[in-house]
């Protein structure tokens, strides 16, 4: 199959701004009815991490998306629309797992969606597999809460992750994106508040927070994770409130959107907000980019926006 290999170690000039690590599956979706009556589909791909990726370089920096895709045609699907997009690929292949793959079910009253990922080529990923070495020059590594709730072996390859990046002179960005279905909440709430506290950039949903912690507020939130340097909590279509170090928190107002499908707006404002950062934006500013990111998204029925 025609998909990128992942590199070897790479001089600081040469490394991206950001490296995006998490899984990516080819996502299905009935074009003339609901699953089970569909005749006809539409074949996309879904990963939060991917969507961020995809923001960033929409915005003009050099990131990269790694991970672990099967040797497959859905693999070479979401490694051509990934690079047709500008983004760096450090991929592994797996001659034996396949790419994961997911089914959205539209209704009226909300969209479902069926994983198929159990056993997955991503779920293989593995401590190490982004070395301190090969993150050399890189300013942020991102992932998400999804990736440790994929194995064992996922789980421990983000615990080093931090610690790689880290000694690399990367900050390491989290957004907690808890998915219900992947694990239990005695497990996600544990695992969730030890690595959101760990980072260096937190990414939580208010809402989120209160269903796996019991914080109902950003404050209570804040007091909950005090350790991460700056804390980022999204209230849906009433703002975001970012806490950094001993400061006052900064709040910035979500945009009146008029929203057709929600999916991927937290992606959309991670890779606004991360976008600024890189640029060295004040903090409202960055907020800021992370709604008008989110907007774009919040406006079409797609995880992204399309190539202009």
């Amino acid at each position: 199959m025609s998909i990128p290999s992942l590199p070897g170690a790479r001089t600081p000039d040469q490394a991206p701004e950001v490296v995006c690590i998490g899984e990516t599956m080819a996502l299905i979706t009935p074009t003339d009815a609901a699953l089970a009556d569909a005749h006809e589909a539409s074949l996309g791909l879904a990963g939060a991490e991917s969507n961020v990726t995809a923001g960033l370089a929409a915005a003009g920096h050099h990131a990269v998306w790694a991970s672990r895709l099967g040797d497959d045609p859905l693999g070479v699907r979401i490694s051509s629309e990934l690079t047709r997009r500008g983004i760096e690929l450090w991929v592994e292949l797996d001659q034996d797992a396949p790419t994961g793959v997911m089914f959205k079910d539209p209704a009226a009253e909300g969209s479902s969606v069926y994983y198929y990922r159990r056993g997955s080529a991503a779920s293989r990923m593995a401590p190490g597999m982004l070395s301190a070495e090969r993150l050399a020059g890189v300013r942020i590594v991102h992932t998400t809460g999804i990736t440790p709730a994929l194995s064992p072996s996922t789980r421990d390859m983000v615990d080093r992750l931090f610690e790689d990046a880290r000694t690399a002179g990367a900050l390491v960005s989290f957004d907690v994106n808890d998915r219900r279905a992947l694990w239990s909440m005695e497990d996600a709430a544990a695992t969730l508040a030890r690595l959101a506290n760990a980072a260096d950039i937190t990414l939580v949903g208010r809402d989120e927070a209160e269903r796996i912690w019991g914080t109902s507020t950003a404050e209570e939130i804040r007091a909950f994770l005090p350790d991460c340097d700056l804390l980022v909590v999204k209230d849906g279509d009433v703002g975001a409130t970012a806490f950094h170090g001993d400061a006052h928190p900064v709040f910035v107002p979500a945009p009146v959107v008029d929203v057709v499908e929600p999916v991927g707006a937290g992606d959309a404002f991670a890779s606004g907000f991360l976008a600024a950062t890189l640029e060295g934006k004040p903090l409202a500013e960055r907020l800021s980019a992370g709604h008008i990111a989110a907007e774009r998204v919040l406006t079409i029925a797609a995880d992204m926006p399309p190539i202009d």
